[in-house]
This record gives structure tokens, sequence and C-alpha cells, in this order.
């Protein structure tokens, strides 16, 4: 009965178990971003259910089975990043559901086969980084599609695209009109292009006079997607326009953009103005390659060039945590809180202990939490993060993260250490329950810290000081509910203790947290 398969972002390297084709119920199946080899059998037919097929950037390397054509439900296929060869196979014309089909950095051979433009619900396709040749079919979805759809395929042609070289012509009957169209069209075109050959050579020259040479562009790859170039951010952006300004931060801003077949992605660009920012940029790319998890936001490529620094991330239609705490049309109820915070705590769980080198954050704050469609959270920002040495638990940094997030002991003597992520982790669990920032002005003019504030209130009624909106008008409160909340506030409080040495671990935080959802929330 299993409907839902998600094993991205991993390691399997193994072969396929046959019996998974069996599985026709089957909705989802996600195998993204492993080193799974092979080829895809054509027992794939079986799954006939199947709406969603993710098995790009792996290592399969076979022909595309014609079975793929029996599968009319398929709404979204990815085999990118793969090493497929042969040619597209024509049974594709028989996916009447498809909408997004991406068949990028592959092998493939051969021409596109212009049934493809019979697809009516077909909205976008991606066929760059192939061996392919001949015309580029002109109806359906190629009448929308641009230049990145086809990149790097050198025996490709076609008039709709103008990026596109257009086809010989090889029909006897038009010769007689080819001096007409050489004469109204090609002509002009030539010398158009000569004299914009010419001014960017004179160009070219100059610079290279002044010892200048920023026309190149290097661009860095985390993961194995396809690069991106500086143009192909402005543009994706609108040259950054407001209108896609979707957050600012102390190093830069992030903007929604489309790239790579009409992806929709999140695109952090570093203010290169600021001193630091190379050092972050560096550093956020070294913590990113050592570090991959469900819940820590997946950077798909970045920019580094004379004109940016950027990152490409998987986008996050939920917006941040902060939104839903303080923006007035969104609300979380207490178990939507738990799981939130449970989620984010196993993101800190694998930085600290996941991996033989220990990641430690260093900014943790709701802003930095962010949540997909399906509201899972993805921990992000990594630009001041330390990666400490395996005989090291601690390090030293005179780059601060967010006050009132920070522990005393970052504050004052810029330790860093495992402890002062899961300080900032209590920190923010406090806020989440209590919809206070830590440096509130009521909280603030009584010359308290969140902590203390919280600590007073024990002594008084704990659902005085929770957030007035964790429960609606029409819910009742029950002895289980406030049971909950007293035990995540001590939860939190253990987590912030005065020394580093008395604080638990993110181990802890994750196992006590599940017995909290297990046993007050869950039915």
């Amino acid at each position: 009965m299993l409907q839902k398969v998600y094993l991205g972002s991993n390691k399997f390297s193994s072969k396929f178990p046959l019996s998974l084709w069996k599985m026709s119920g089957l909705l989802y199946l996600s195998v993204s971003r492993n080193s799974i080899e092979g080829e895809v059998p054509s027992d794939i037919g079986e799954l006939k259910a199947i709406v969603g097929l993710y098995l790009c950037s792996n290592h399969f390397s076979s022909v595309i089975p014609t079975r793929f054509g029996e599968l009319q439900n398929l709404q979204y296929l990815d085999l990118s990043n793969n090493s497929f060869f042969g040619q597209i196979p024509l049974s594709f014309a028989n996916l009447i559901s498809l909408e997004i089909l991406n068949l990028s950095l592959n092998s493939l051979s051969g021409t596109i086969p212009k049934s493809l433009e019979k697809l009516s619900y077909l909205k976008n396709i991606n066929v760059s980084f192939n061996d392919l040749e001949g015309e580029i079919p002109s109806g359906g979805v190629f009448a929308n599609s641009t230049l990145q759809s086809f990149l790097e395929n050198k025996g490709l042609c076609g008039m709709h695209i103008l990026e596109i070289p257009a086809c010989a012509i090889n029909n006897p009957g038009k010769q007689s009109n080819l001096k007409e169209v050489l004469l109204k069209i090609v002509t002009p075109v030539v010398i158009s292009s000569f004299l914009i050959f010419l001014l960017v050579s004179i160009l070219i020259m100059i610079r290279q006079k002044k010892g200048k040479s920023k026309d190149v562009e290097k661009v860095q790859e985390i993961g194995t997607h396809q690069l991106v170039s500086y143009h192909e951010i402005q543009r994706a952006t609108n040259n950054f326009d407001e209108s896609n300004l979707i957050g600012e931060g102390s190093s830069g801003s992030v903007y929604k953009g489309t790239l790579f077949g009409g992806t929709a992605v999140a695109i952090k660009v570093l203010d290169l103005e600021i001193e630091q920012v190379c050092k972050r940029f560096d550093t956020e790319c070294k913590v990113m390659r050592n570090a991959r998890h469900r819940n820590l936001v997946s950077v798909i490529t970045t920019c580094s060039s004379d004109y940016i620094r950027a990152f490409v991330l998987q986008f996050m239609p939920n917006g941040s945590l902060e939104n839903w705490l303080y923006r007035e049309d969104r609300h979380l109820n207490l178990h939507q809180r738990v799981t939130v915070m449970l989620d984010a705590a196993m993101a800190v769980e694998y930085l600290h202990h996941g991996h033989v080198t220990p990641i430690v954050h260093c900014d943790l704050k709701p802003a930095n939490i962010l949540l997909d469609e399906d509201m899972v959270v993805h921990v992000g920002d990594f630009g001041i993060s330390k990666i400490l040495a395996i005989s090291k638990s601690m390090a030293y940094t005179e780059t601060l993260g967010t006050l009132g997030y920070i522990s005393p002991e970052y504050g004052s003597e810029g330790i860093v250490s495992a402890s002062g992520d899961v300080y900032s982790y209590g920190i923010m669990l406090m806020e989440v329950l209590t919809k206070r920032r830590p440096r509130d002005e009521d909280i603030c003019n009584e010359n308290l810290d969140l902590r203390k504030w919280i600590t007073q209130s024990f002594s008084g009624s704990m659902m005085d000081v929770v957030d007035a909106n964790l429960f609606s008008e029409e819910e009742q409160i029950t002895s289980k509910s406030e049971m909950c909340i007293a035990s995540m506030m001590e939860l939190a409080l253990d987590c912030t203790k005065e020394t580093p040495e008395s604080r638990i671990t993110m181990k802890e935080v994750v196992k006590r947290l599940n017995k909290i959802n297990n046993k007050f929330l869950e039915t």
C-alpha cells in the first residue's frame, strides 16, 4: 500500500531491488542525488499509478526503456545528470499526463521526437548537455521554450529560438527564394554581427591593456547540477528586481528566480561591499560540501565572479519560521510548533554528530529555519559556521551570530562549540512557545533576558506566558497540552544553562522532543 518513497540526498550506491518496480500503487519515487548504478529495468512499466519519478544525479547507464511510455499517469519525470545514452524513446509521446520532463546532463543522441509536440500538458522540457542533433520541434511545449532547454547540443538547429542556428534548407522547391531570404534577412544580420564583433574586439583589447579580465566568471559547483553564470542569475531575477526580493539579511539579499527549464529557486546574493563576505562565501561552500540532510537547505550550485557571490538554493515556498510566528496572516498550532522544532533539532544533531568532522552552525534563529511546501523544516545560512577538527571540541572566532541567541561564552569570549548551538536552539524553542523575541522591549525594560523572564513565570501559571494564539478560541486546552508545554519549557531551560558543560546535547534534545511528541500529541 506504500504510495510515497523519498530516498534523495543519501549515499545509496547499489542497484535497485527488482521488487521495487512491482509496487503498482506507488505514486511518488525519489532517489535523487545518490550513487545508484546500473540500468533502469523494463519493469518500470509496472508502476501504473506513478505520478512523480525522480532519478536525477545518480550513475544510471543504459538506454531509456521504451516501457516508460506505459506510465500514462506520470506528471513529473527527472532523469537528469546520469549517463543515459541512445535515443529519446518515441514512446514518450504516450505520456499524456506529463508536465515536466528533464533529460539534461546525459549522453543522449539522435533527434528530439516531433511527437512530443502533442503532449498538451507538457509545460517544461530540458534536454541540455546531451549529444542531440537535428531540428528542434516548434509546436507544443517547444513554442515557449528558451535556449536554456537546449544548451550544449552542438547538432541541434531550428528557426524559432534565436540563439540556435537555422537548419540547412534541402528542399529544391525552396531554392528559388534563397536569394531573397539572403538579401532581406541574412545580409543585414551578417553586417550587424560584424559590427558587434568589431566593437567587442576593441573593448576586449582596451581591457587587456588595462590588465583587467572581468569577463571571465568562475562557477563553483557544490552538487552535480549544471553550471550557472552571473548573466543567467541576472536574467532569472529580472535584473534583481525588487518584486523578486524575498528576504534581506546582514550579508546580502535573497531573490526568487527561475532557472534550469522552469525550476523555481532561491538565489542568495551576498553583498560584496562587506569585508568578510568572500570568507563567509567560502565557509558556506565548505560546509555544504560536507553536509547533506533532509532538514538542511539544499544548495543546487554557486556562482562566483568579479560581479557576484551567489548561492542557488532549493526554493522554500512557505518562507521562514519567523514569518510564521510574527505575520498576522499565518498561524502554527502546538503540534506544528513541536514538529517544526523537532525537524530543526534533527538537522542540528546531524551537523554535530552525523559525520566525522562536527559542524557548528553559530547562527540558529527563526529567520534561518525555512519551510518547504509540505511544512518540512530546512535549516539554512551557514555563512559563519565552523567546522571543528576531530581533536577539538571548541574554537575561537571574532565573527558573532545574532544578539539574543548567542551563548554567554560565545558573546564574551568568542568560544565556538556545539553547546553554543544548543543554547541558541533553546532560546529559539522559548520564542516559538511564547512568541516573544529574545530582545523584546517589555522583557528588556525589566532588565531580564528571555530565559530569566520564563524562569520567573514558572512560579505562576506557564499558560500565562505562552503565545495567546497557540490555541484557537474553539480549541479546548487539555491537561495533556499543558504538560506538553511544560515539558518543552523544561527542555528549553536545560538547553540554555549558563555554562557549556552543564547543557544537554542535541542527541538528547531530539530524544526528548520525540518522547514529548509521542506522549502528548500523537493520537
